[in-house]
């Protein structure tokens, strides 16, 4: 084996290294987030008049479509506080297909919005019936400095 040798003028083991880099490069993968079949993401916050506006792209990768898909949002302010509590309606879903959606935010401006937490979802209805359990098929990211949750 290769010997080498710090700044110390310790000997390391050049296996060190490799095993090393192996936990490293599993590590990392250990920490990517599971891909939901429904990605929502946080596209763009912008001022609309003395509201927020915020934009949506959801990604429905299912073979099946959404008649309704209607989310507990609430709202954080960029001190932790809750501000807002609401429902958003982001279907109709089809299948396959990438959508924008938006809402204004009321009476709030965007440098007073923190971050997104979906709650829960409130209802979720496919074009084959009531999906059982709607939260675990979303997967969410942001491409703002504000985060979207679950």
């Amino acid at each position: 084996m290769t010997e080498l040798r710090n700044s110390f003028g310790q000997r390391s083991r050049l296996t060190r290294l490799g095993i090393g880099f192996a936990v490293l490069v599993f590590g990392a993968g250990a920490a990517t987030a599971e891909e939901g079949n429904i990605a929502i993401e946080l596209n763009k916050l912008e001022a609309h008049d003395k509201d927020c506006r915020a934009y949506f792209v959801i990604d429905n990768k299912n073979d099946t479509s959404y008649d309704t898909l209607k989310l507990d949002l609430v709202l954080f302010r960029p001190d932790g506080v809750i501000g807002q509590r609401f429902a958003v309606e982001l279907a109709p879903l089809k299948a396959k297909k990438r959508t924008v959606k938006l809402f204004d935010v009321s009476g709030t401006a965007c440098d007073q919005v923190g971050s997104f937490l979906i709650n829960d979802v409130m209802e979720c209805k496919a074009d084959t019936g009531d999906v059982a359990d709607c939260l675990q098929e979303i997967s969410v990211s942001s491409r703002t400095d504000n985060q979207l949750t679950k």
